[in-house]
């Protein structure tokens, strides 16, 4: 298992020139008050490249006239820190179980990092990601370089779109987990249209999904779940989630389980009383068809803009067809007329994190799909209670997200379980 990472780490190398160096951070604990920390969960690309999940450990790997190293410093073995707070592997396993060529602890990183780097021409990190790592590799370089007087100087370079873009193609390990977060995810969403009632607080619905999700294997959301009944689901992302569920009214529910570090993201919108009113579908067909017609943008060949352009037809088309506006339709997209309700991106990259990393230009246009690829298409339509619109509109919003896959064959989408017909919806809520 731990192979995929070094393979992965030797790929890195490879798309860094000779003489350079590139370090990776991980995360540190964090506390929630005074001596009460979150859960621990690694940085996604430090993750991505070792496998290692201990708090305040670093990566570097190098290629310095022609020795290509590993090195990973992270916490020292320690048997009484170890009877509080759990097993640690030390440098010793580290190396043995994470396959890095070389392990120190991460208190010898101030002495033993600047040699490490010194001979470097060039040292790449993602700039500005880890609130005071830039000022602390400022620091290493400064000492590095005083070494040798008459050694090149290291230069520093933003390491963000190489790294992101090694994560944005999944290879099969991941997809087959993300395939996994979607369908835990998937099931709560199922349960939870069965479950809802008039009468609910939002929080009796939030606790509900991430119950199926952890009962399933994914223990922690991707992200605090959007649970917004009525007009709240016309805040984008709402998660005060402490009102009532009423009868009559739409509920938006944005939630997704994170499984093995891979995140999922699904966003259906269903009648807490099981049926839809008359505006509420119309509003919920329009977005249904932008949801489809969306989805079929997303194949190699086409860019990302390709959805999201067909989305903006596809709702501004049905807001004129329905009345709540009012004009010629090239005039009125020459106007964004349709941003006061649909103000959003069609979709995200979705993978270790549920914004996932990797760029969304290439060469100064934008990004072709590619195979391995796992975007988000959510398009959707916010009618706020102050819209200057027919009183029968207002308060509706509706969003419908699915995680789609490219492959070389077109798209697959991973979450489709979830029913987005109105009628099965609404014979599922039954």
């Amino acid at each position: 298992m731990h192979n995929i990472y070094k393979q992965r780490r030797e790929e890195l190398i490879g798309k860094l020139p000779r003489n350079s160096s590139i370090l990776i951070p991980g995360a540190d604990t964090v506390y929630r008050n005074s001596d009460s920390s979150f859960a621990f969960r690694q940085e996604s690309s430090f993750y991505y490249f070792s496998g290692f999940s201990e708090a305040g450990s670093l990566m570097l790997i190098s290629n310095i006239n022609n020795e290509i190293k590993s090195t990973i410093f992270v916490p020292e073995k320690d048997k009484t820190k170890e009877i509080w707070d759990g097993f640690r592997y030390g440098p010793k396993g580290a190396v043995e179980t994470f396959l890095f060529d070389h392990a120190f602890t991460n208190q010898e990183t101030e002495e033993i990092l600047p040699d490490l780097i010194h001979g470097s021409e060039k040292l790449y990190f993602a700039f500005g990601k880890k609130a005071g790592f830039d000022e602390q590799v400022i620091k290493w370089v400064q000492k590095a370089n005083s070494k040798d007087r008459h050694a090149q100087n290291i230069n520093l370079i933003d390491a963000s779109s190489l790294i992101g873009n090694m994560r944005l193609i999944k290879d099969e390990d991941e997809i087959n987990i993300i395939k996994k977060a979607c369908d835990i995810s998937a099931n709560a969403h199922i349960e939870a249209m069965r479950h809802v009632k008039p009468g609910m607080n939002e929080q009796e619905l939030e606790a509900f999904y991430l119950y199926n999700f952890a009962k399933d294997g994914g223990r922690f959301a991707a992200y605090t779940p959007i649970v917004a009944g009525g007009a709240n689901a016309c805040v984008l992302h709402y998660v005060k989630n402490d009102e009532e569920l009423k009868d009559q009214k739409l509920l938006l529910v944005d939630a997704g389980c994170e499984y093995e570090m891979y995140a999922s993201d699904i966003t259906r919108t269903y009648p807490v009383g099981g049926k839809f009113t008359e505006e509420q579908l119309a509003i919920y067909k329009i977005v249904l068809e932008a949801h489809k017609e969306s989805i079929n943008q997303v194949k190699i060949g086409n860019n990302i803009m390709d959805a999201q352009h067909k989305s903006e037809e596809v709702i501004l088309k049905g807001l004129i067809e329905i009345g709540i506006l009012e004009g010629e339709y090239e005039d009125l997209m020459s106007k964004g007329a349709h941003k006061e309700f649909y103000m959003h991106k069609v979709g995200h990259w979705l993978g270790l994190d549920v914004h996932d990393a990797g760029d969304y230009t290439e060469e100064d246009d934008h990004m072709k799909y590619k195979a391995g690829m796992i975007t988000t298409i959510e398009p959707g339509i916010y009618i706020g209670e102050d819209a200057n619109v027919d009183e029968k509109w207002k308060g509706i919003g509706v969003r419908i997200e699915d995680d789609i896959l490219v492959t070389n064959e077109g798209n697959e989408n991973l979450t489709s379980k979830v029913p987005v017909d109105p009628h099965e919806i609404e014979a599922l809520m039954a």
